[in-house]
């Protein structure tokens, strides 16, 4: 079922948040994202992936490797099956405000922008050839 995208609406919550109940609470909401579009019946992956996670802020900005491990939290068992599968990882945060160009982009990502609402557009795909560096 790779590769599979999909879009999580609002800020994300950061590993660093005070309140364990807020990042728990961020993970259902990421997991439940995934799970919708995820078919039904569908195993997790079990050889290497790679995902790629753009957050897209309108005006407070939370720092990238700080909104990875509840992601990957929500993910687990679903999408994949145990972390050591994940060999590439691309985390980048762009705000909305920017002159943005964004190069064949998929119709729900489209969709999200027409919103102009901060979102999480999270892809997860094959990793590539783990014995070629680019």
């Amino acid at each position: 079922m790779l590769p599979f995208e999909f879009v999580v609406d609002g800020p994300p919550v950061s590993q660093q948040a005070r309140r364990r109940a807020r990042v728990r609470r961020w993970i259902e909401e990421v997991r439940r994202s995934a799970a919708q579009d995820w078919p039904v019946g569908e195993f997790p992956e079990m050889g290497p992936i790679m995902l790629t996670i753009i957050y897209f802020y309108d005006a407070v900005e939370v720092d990238v490797d700080n909104i990875l491990k509840p992601i990957l939290d929500a993910l687990k068992g679903l999408l994949y099956m145990d972390d050591n599968q994940i060999a590439d990882i691309l985390c980048r945060k762009r705000n909305l405000n920017s002159n943005l160009r964004i190069e064949n982009p998929s119709s729900m990502l489209v969709d999200r922008f027409s919103r102009g609402k901060e979102f999480l557009y999270i892809v997860v795909e094959q990793a590539p050839d783990q014995e070629v560096i680019r």
